[in-house]
């Protein structure tokens, strides 16, 4: 990942800020992915957190336990950096390293790969996080860009 990808990945998190995050906010982000998944018959787990609280998890055909491991580990990242796990891995790659071999974090708890997305609300910064596995690093990533875009436009024309 060269450093236009990085700008283009933090472009995407400074685009999707939430003007609020409520537990019916998660319900319906969450119900987005699963829709989303079950239209590509992807085989993810999906999982959203306010802080250390769960709000929504899912678990579609095809995905295991080992997805569920994934969504932990992607989404320590999260909370440690606060900004998405494909994000802190492409930042590495673009200094010519890993994210396995110079963060210094163990590896069976921490993974820089995509798929987790921060939660972030104006006003109030990264509360949360929103995390698919099941898919390569990329498609995990995006689709929960294009939830997180759905939920967004669908906030705002509710608003105007």
């Amino acid at each position: 990942m060269n450093s236009q990808e990085t700008v283009e990945l933090e472009a995407q998190e400074a685009r999707l800020v939430l003007p609020r995050f409520t537990y019916e906010d998660a319900w319906t982000l969450g119900t987005l992915l699963v829709g989303m998944a079950r239209e590509r018959q992807a085989p993810v787990a999906i999982d959203i957190r306010r802080g250390a609280q769960q709000l929504f998890h899912c678990a579609l055909p095809g995905s295991s336990a080992d997805n569920d491991a994934w969504i932990d580990r992607k989404r320590r990242v999260v909370e440690r950096y606060g900004v998405s796990s494909f994000l802190v891995g492409a930042r590495f790659r673009a200094k010519g390293t890993t994210f396995e071999a110079s963060s210094r974090l163990d590896p069976d708890r921490y993974a820089a790969h995509g798929g987790s997305f921060p939660v972030a609300v104006e006003g109030a910064g990264v509360i949360g996080s929103v995390t698919v596995s099941g898919l390569p690093q990329a498609e995990d990533h995006a689709l929960v860009v294009a939830a997180l875009e759905r939920l967004l436009s669908s906030s705002a024309s509710a608003a105007g």
